[in-house]
């Protein structure tokens, strides 16, 4: 085939592949903008007959939306802030610090990072509710986040940490410099990219995490975001506009974050490649 048609078919089949992929969120685009007579009618995928924000003010008011993602900021922020400095430590140690159990440490965190969490539900449960007395509450979720993902970050951490050469950390060590200060002042403004990319990794999972908020929440007035979406349902009824609506809203700060942080997320991915 001649470079030309070949380029052309490439063109083609990404281009359906993107319309297959993107017509879900479309879908919901239109949805949350439409009124609910206008959905019993059939009109999925038609433009709307009246644009109108409407389902956004009731997901705010009558869903008490508002509540939903002042809850979700507030577990998810502290979450991500603790992990980078968690798991920034824990690289550190793991690549640049020689002991008798290095490896081996390694291994615990990847294989906390391998174990599948659904086995976890049931003793997360018992754990939350009769040791730690942690259920129901905030603090519960951040803490049981903080620990499931510190070993993928560690591991990310670690495997960034190594790229950075070992003459910089020895040079300051003759200086005599503290291992503490060789990680605050020479390690961490090295580290941004990974941070970076870490940071809209983390920050999108725990935002978008559904299953623990439902298994270690009860009272709606601290529940997320996510969890939030089922009061939208409509007691006899499927209110998909409102549903759609407050998906939307839900979608809004990965998707700014990500594009406030895409240029490093990408050299923060990429960084270390070659070697």
């Amino acid at each position: 085939m001649e470079p030309k048609r070949r380029g052309l078919l490439y063109w083609i089949v990404a281009t359906l592949l993107l319309l297959l992929w993107i017509s879900p969120i479309l879908a919901s685009l239109l949805t949350s903008v439409k009124t609910l007579e206008e959905l019993n009618e059939g009109y999925y995928w038609t433009l709307p007959r009246t644009f109108s924000l409407q389902n956004y003010v009731e997901a705010f008011t009558v869903g008490k939306f508002s509540t939903y993602f002042l809850n979700s900021l507030i577990i998810t922020a502290p979450t991500v802030v603790a992990v980078l400095f968690f798991s920034s430590l824990n690289g550190y140690v793991l690549a640049k610090l020689r002991f008798k159990w290095n490896n081996k440490l390694l291994l615990v965190f990847l294989g906390g990072m391998l174990l599948p969490f659904q086995i976890l539900l049931i003793p997360v449960f018992y754990l939350s509710n009769q040791f730690l007395h942690t259920y129901d509450t905030r603090f519960g979720v951040i803490l049981f986040h903080i620990a499931f993902q510190l070993g993928f970050a560690s591991f990310f951490m670690r495997n960034f940490i190594k790229t950075i050469p070992d003459g910089i950390i020895e040079a300051a060590r003759i200086d005599g410099c503290s291992e503490w200060r060789i990680y605050s002042t020479m390690v961490i403004p090295l580290m941004r990219p990974a941070l970076a990319a870490l940071a809209t990794l983390l920050f999108t999972w725990i935002w978008n995490d559904y299953l623990w908020s439902l298994i270690l929440i009860q009272t709606d007035q601290i529940k997320p975001i996510t969890a939030g979406l089922q009061n939208l349902k409509g007691q006899w009824i499927a209110s998909y506009h409102l549903q759609s609506a407050g998906a939307v809203i839900a979608a809004i700060p990965p998707v700014l974050i990500f594009a406030l942080l895409q240029k490093h997320f990408i050299r923060g991915l990429t960084m270390g490649a070659g070697k």
